[in-house]
């Protein structure tokens, strides 16, 4: 089981950030049930609550709000799409005094058949690659999805995985996986390999607003 030893670090500073305190890996995002928002929690393995994110509704633009509790009263994140829904659209991050710490972008033709995601850093140069392991799952959950009965049981039989690696390597660092449930609302993101210093924030900042955009498609 892989540790956070320290409190994430902000890398644009050079300062240690106390925004998200020391977590455990696995990671657990829980989409809630019953809600018009899009809304999810963030918990290690030990069951912490990391941040609570949230989709504002009848947005044009993505306009995503990352909180510390369930209770919404301090924003630590705010994630935001630079253009109109598109296909092409990036999303950028900031902390609480709005200033820019990186994103994520998705690559159009690429994420037609198989989702395809870049994470940058505060500075726009790619750092990571976000890609489906098995798109078939997903094209299966989305063609039964329509099926009468069987529909209740796509959850627990086709569930997609994402493979995180650095960009030009090969090596898998993490892996975001959709786990087995009724209503497909849990993921489950495993840290397979070494990071750097200051690079889990934009990561897992990258990787919820996949999971936001992931979801809507099946």
């Amino acid at each position: 089981m892989a540790r956070s030893n320290e409190i994430l670090d902000d890398k644009w500073t050079g300062v240690n950030s106390t925004k998200i305190a020391a977590y455990e890996y696995p990671l657990q995002f829980e989409f809630k049930i019953g809600t018009l928002s899009n809304d999810f929690i963030a918990k290690d393995v030990n069951g912490k609550t990391l941040v609570y994110v949230r989709s504002k509704l009848f947005k044009l633009k993505e306009d995503i709000q990352v909180f510390a509790t369930e209770k919404k009263e301090e924003v630590l994140f705010t994630i935001k799409a630079d253009r109109i829904i598109d296909f092409n659209a990036c999303y950028a991050f900031a902390n609480d005094d709005g200033e820019f710490i990186g994103q994520v972008g998705r690559k159009g033709a690429k994420s037609l058949l198989k989702a395809h995601y870049e994470i940058y850093d505060n500075e726009k140069t790619p750092e990571f690659l976000i890609k489906e392991e098995n798109p078939w799952a997903k094209f299966w959950d989305a063609m039964l999805g329509e099926v009468p009965i069987l529909s209740m049981f796509t959850g627990y039989m086709f569930n997609p995985r994402y493979a995180i690696k650095r960009i030009g390597s090969e090596e898998i660092i993490m892996r975001l996986s959709k786990e087995k449930s009724f209503f497909g609302r849990r993921f489950k993101l495993e840290k397979l390999g070494e990071l750097e210093e200051g690079e889990d924030e934009r990561l897992i900042l990258g990787l919820m607003m996949m999971s936001l955009l992931e979801r809507r498609r099946g």
